[in-house]
């Protein structure tokens, strides 16, 4: 069996992919610093698949302890790589965090590639990367626009970072740029648990409703789409984390045509913020408390995919509609609660 380094293994996306490469016969180690996670994915893993992964609390700016990871494992052949800060708006904040991070991080993991000759490398993109697209939706050969926030603008660079490193033609690499991942595993073992306040639409929604935030703000009712709310491709986590095994496959078949291969993974509908949140209050019977305010520096006005090349060329299918992501994200915040209530009672 193959094994496969995954950077960001406790976060929201690694831990799902994980999973899904598990259940698809690999082994599996992580790298995660847990700066933005918790090790409480690692326990989820287990629960789902019945398989213990080691995680290697290391951050990839360290560059000798991220080079011990490989020296303890020389037979890794692939690594998908999702250790990055995510936040749009914080990136606005606090640009310099970003490309340090984001930047720094992808460099010194690829040095390690490359010294140990690793021939698959598969990278956790965005489609921040498209910034305002002209027309959509948008195909993996559409303009790269400015970006609209640091965040985006680390995913573009990395992406030309890749695209040099892959002409070397020792690692094959493919680009998987997400669009809005939402949603928890079915089990209810693993999901997205932001550290501090959410950053994304699903988790403050969530939250909302459950009662840990007494408010929550949807930024910008004014935009030219059909309710003024920003529109997005909303993707169940288990879809995009199977996309990952789909790549490594891929790989590993040598059936890319090129050393560098780019895929949208996106529904290829569009839905409104104010449209998921009547989705959400539909599926779970609560009336969200919700407040519209103004526009959020960075944001993008509408974006959705064209997923053609994912699914004739990965052989990737979408199985979960919005109302299961709804669903399964609304069921792990209920088992977050139940757990949080469980510990105080004891």
């Amino acid at each position: 069996m193959s094994k496969i380094l995954v950077t960001g293994g406790c976060g929201y996306i690694g831990s799902h992919t994980i999973v899904d490469l598990l259940e698809n016969g690999f082994t599996v180690i992580s790298i995660d610093d847990n700066s933005r996670s918790t090790s409480y994915a690692v326990n989820g893993i287990e629960l789902i698949t019945g398989k213990k992964i080691k995680n290697y609390k290391v951050d990839l700016k360290n560059f000798d302890e991220t080079l011990a990871v490989f020296q303890e494992n020389p037979d890794i052949s692939g690594v998908i790589h999702f250790a990055a800060y995510k936040a749009v708006g914080e990136s606005v904040d606090e640009p310099l965090l970003y490309y340090e991070n984001n930047l720094f991080g992808l460099i010194n993991l690829l040095k390690c590639v490359q010294a140990f000759e690793i021939p698959h490398f598969v990278f956790s993109s965005s489609c921040t990367v498209y910034g305002n697209p002209d027309i959509i939706p948008v195909t993996e050969s559409s303009p790269i626009k400015k970006a609209e926030s640091p965040y985006g603008a680390t995913k573009q660079m990395s992406e030309e970072i890749l695209q040099d490193f892959s002409k070397k033609g020792i690692t094959s690499v493919i680009l998987l740029r997400y669009f809005n991942p939402v949603g928890a595993h079915p089990s209810g073992f693993v999901g997205e648990l932001p550290v501090g306040k959410p950053q994304n639409l699903v988790p403050a929604i969530t939250q909302t409703a459950i009662g840990k935030i007494p408010k929550m703000m949807v930024y910008g009712t004014d935009y030219d789409t059909r309710d003024g709310s920003c529109i997005r491709d909303f993707i169940h986590v288990c879809d995009i984390a199977h996309a990952h095994t789909l790549g490594i496959q891929l790989l590993d078949q040598r059936k890319n045509k090129t050393g560098c291969e780019i895929f949208n993974l996106g529904t290829g509908n569009g839905v409104t913020v104010l449209e998921a949140i009547h989705a959400f209050e539909e599926v779970s019977g609560v009336k969200l408390n919700y407040e519209k305010g103004p526009r959020r520096n960075g944001d993008v006005i509408a974006i959705y995919a064209n997923n053609d090349a994912a699914i004739t060329q990965l052989g990737w299918t979408i199985k979960y509609s919005l109302t299961e992501m709804m669903q399964t994200a609304w069921d792990w915040e209920l088992k977050i609660k139940q757990a949080e209530e469980k510990v105080k009672s004891n």
